[in-house]
């Protein structure tokens, strides 16, 4: 394994490009209030929109996310070293001492950028940067804590998206309960993929997966939200997460439940797809789409979990 590789393994590269589909369905949400365009289809190719701060917290999404995993792996690196030998630091190839200082990195500079957009995005960057310390240092062992903490922070990164226009994040604000709900079922399937998971772990999943997907039509009580325009990216979501969670609840088997936690993760990009295209119309959804394919190309050179 050459080092550069390494360093992109603790990365979790396709894990990326679902940070940044949140903030793009944060962008539209907040976008179609601002600008009440509706469902218009070129609606959102516009020269007056501030692409440039949506590109600073697109950014900043990202190194937050990289940021959150390496730590991860450098606070889990004695559990690793028994259970996943493979990963980079049980196997040398990067140092514990580099990834903590790769990780703090990755938060600072998520963190700035977010500030260079908008003082209210710094402000929500840095809460999802003391989030992520807590989940790592703290909460990550804790079955309800765990998953509650990691699903705030995903529902902080759609925040941080809103923020974009930062006079409607007190509006917008309760969209992040969708992704809380959704995040927290992947992470209660998680706990399983070494030693097996239990059956009321995966059948609390399978209730907020489908709690998940009553919350986003339930947002057609919305003017601004057609409901309609999410129906085809939500049942492409069931199809992609509901298979792999029924067959890991089969088997209990660690292999089929790792499948399910992957197939969890990139689900979040149709989710935010659904969202996104419920507000900004389904050209958006479909150009937000586009990083599923790359997400799951990525997927088969790198670990999502």
């Amino acid at each position: 394994m050459s080092n550069y590789r390494a360093y992109l393994m603790l990365l979790r590269p396709p894990n990326l490009l679902t940070a940044l589909a949140d903030i793009l369905a944060g962008f539209a949400a907040s976008a179609a209030l601002q600008h009440t365009v509706g469902n218009e289809v070129f609606g959102f190719i516009r020269h007056d929109l501030p692409w440039d701060k949506l590109g600073l917290v697109g950014v900043a999404s990202m190194c937050l996310y990289g940021g959150g995993v390496v730590l991860n792996d450098f606070f889990d690196a004695d559990l690793d070293q028994l259970e996943r030998p493979e990963r980079p630091i049980p196997t040398g190839q990067v140092s514990r001492s580099r990834a903590a200082l790769m990780g703090g990195a990755l938060l600072i500079l998520g963190v700035t950028l977010a500030f260079l957009s908008h003082p209210s995005s710094g402000w929500v960057a840095l809460g999802i940067a003391a989030l992520v310390l807590s989940y790592n240092a703290i909460t990550k062992k804790n079955s309800f804590l765990g998953p509650l903490n990691m699903g705030l922070c995903r529902g902080g990164n759609l925040l941080l998206g809103i923020s974009i226009f930062p006079q409607h994040m007190v509006t917008m604000g309760f969209l992040v309960i969708i992704p809380i709900i959704y995040i927290s079922a992947i992470t209660l399937v998680s706990r399983g993929e070494v030693h097996g998971g239990s059956r009321a772990s995966f059948n609390l999943a399978l209730i907020l997966y489908l709690l998940t997907v009553v919350m986003v039509l339930s947002l057609g009580a919305l003017k601004e939200f057609e409901v309609l325009n999410s129906l085809i990216y939500l049942a492409f979501l069931l199809l992609m997460v509901l298979p792999p969670l029924f067959r890991a609840r089969q088997s209990n088997d660690p292999s089929m439940i790792g499948m399910a936690v992957k197939y969890g993760v990139l689900g979040l990009i149709i989710l935010n797809a659904a969202v996104a295209s419920g507000f900004a119309g389904w050209f958006f959804g479909l150009l937000l789409l586009i990083l599923l394919p790359f997400s799951t190309l990525l997927a088969k050179v790198f670990a999502v979990t």
